[in-house]
């Protein structure tokens, strides 16, 4: 009988579980413990650089960026070698260049020049008074 009654409440336990997963938010970002401040990036501006820095992530690339702009131009110098110009196109990159992550490795995407530059003005204007060291994690809304 109290292997029954065990059984039932185990039984009833994962699936209370399996609910409280389902309900979830899948796009509710999980907010990293390793960031300082998180940076909730405007789709609705710049749809084209959130959609490559939301694939990029599911890609594998880090969500946190650890900001390092004394090292940007070797950064995207190490992501762009190698990645042709396109006509038209901006090359992005996530890590972005100003991110100790950025570099070698970075995800490449070609997207428009509007879109990208007004996104990497945004996100410049939004950490021009934290330093470098900052760990950054950009959540896309």
């Amino acid at each position: 009988m109290h292997k029954k009654l065990i059984v039932f409440i185990l039984a009833l336990l994962i699936g209370f579980g399996s609910w409280l997963f389902e309900q979830q938010d899948s796009a509710t970002p999980v907010v990293s413990t390793d960031a300082d401040l998180v940076l909730e990036f405007p789709s609705d501006r710049y749809p084209e650089t959130a959609k490559h820095i939301q694939t990029a992530i599911e890609k594998g690339q880090s969500a946190v960026c650890t900001i390092d702009r004394k090292n940007a131009s070797k950064h995207r110098d190490e992501s762009l070698r190698g990645i042709p110009t396109k006509p038209g196109l901006d090359r992005d990159e996530w890590p972005m260049a100003m991110c100790k992550e950025g570099g070698k490795g970075a995800d490449i995407a070609y997207i428009s020049p509007s879109d990208n530059r007004g996104a990497g003005s945004w996100v410049a204007n939004q950490l021009e008074n934290y330093p470098d060291g900052t760990r950054v994690q950009m959540v896309v809304k």
